[in-house]
């Protein structure tokens, strides 16, 4: 969950997050380096008087600067493509959640189930209770079992919109006619926010996405519930 003043990223729920900001340190402390280095050259070159002939031609240090930037890319190239194959593998998910982005809610079926869907609709700030967040909070959260693999089938009835929940490292566009489909695992139970990530219209801030990672049998007794009041 953000708070205000944050600076970072929000706590990793899922281990997608984790590498994500495994990642994000990593190439920070990079360009940090890179920085540094840039800003002691500069302030050594303005501030010096003195002059090396062999600073201003030397064939070793052109070698230098050109392998050098090389090798920084691949450093960065590597760890991002083997991110990029894991927020893409799909094994066999032990849930399968269909998610429709409409102007301006969401709906969601289970679809491993036989009559389990439902609308979800922000609540209005007036009819707001103590505790809840404003602008965040969604009269039906998708309810998924913590520590399973899930997986989302996101598409759109009408425009674009983008169903994205940060704590758990998605974000997936939801395009009208087309299916997209992505995975994640919740790796303990809570409450993780998110919001439509494509503006689709005068209600745009007004979609939020809430889900809700519970222990297995938990899950179990809010899906028999549901299925009972449809």
């Amino acid at each position: 969950m953000a708070h205000p003043l944050q600076l970072g990223f929000q706590d990793a729920a899922s281990p997608v997050m984790e590498e994500l900001l495994h990642f994000h340190d990593h190439a920070l402390m990079i360009v940090f380096l890179i920085s540094t280095l840039v800003l002691y050259i500069i302030v050594a070159m303005v501030s010096t008087k003195l002059t090396n002939k062999y600073l201003l031609d030397s064939q070793e240090i052109e070698i230098i600067w050109t392998i050098l930037p090389a090798i920084i890319l691949i450093l960065i190239a590597l760890p991002s493509l083997r991110i990029l194959y894991l927020m893409d593998e799909i094994n066999n998910p032990h849930l399968t959640v269909k998610a429709i982005g409409h102007q301006w809610y969401w709906s969601y079926e289970y679809t491993d189930y036989e009559n389990l869907e439902f609308d979800s609709y922000m609540i209005n700030t007036q009819d707001l209770t103590p505790g809840q967040f404003r602008l965040l909070e969604a009269d039906h959260r998708m309810v998924i079992p913590a520590e399973s693999p899930i997986r989302v089938l996101v598409s759109a009835e009408d425009v674009l919109h983008s169903w994205a929940v940060p704590a758990l490292g998605v974000k997936m566009d939801a395009v009208p006619g087309r299916l997209n489909q992505t995975a994640f695992i919740a790796s303990h139970p809570g409450v993780f926010y998110g919001q439509c990530s494509e503006i689709c219209g005068a209600n745009h801030s007004f979609m939020p996405i809430v889900v809700e990672a519970t222990p297995l049998e938990h899950f179990e007794n809010w899906s028999s519930m549901m299925l009972e009041d449809a």
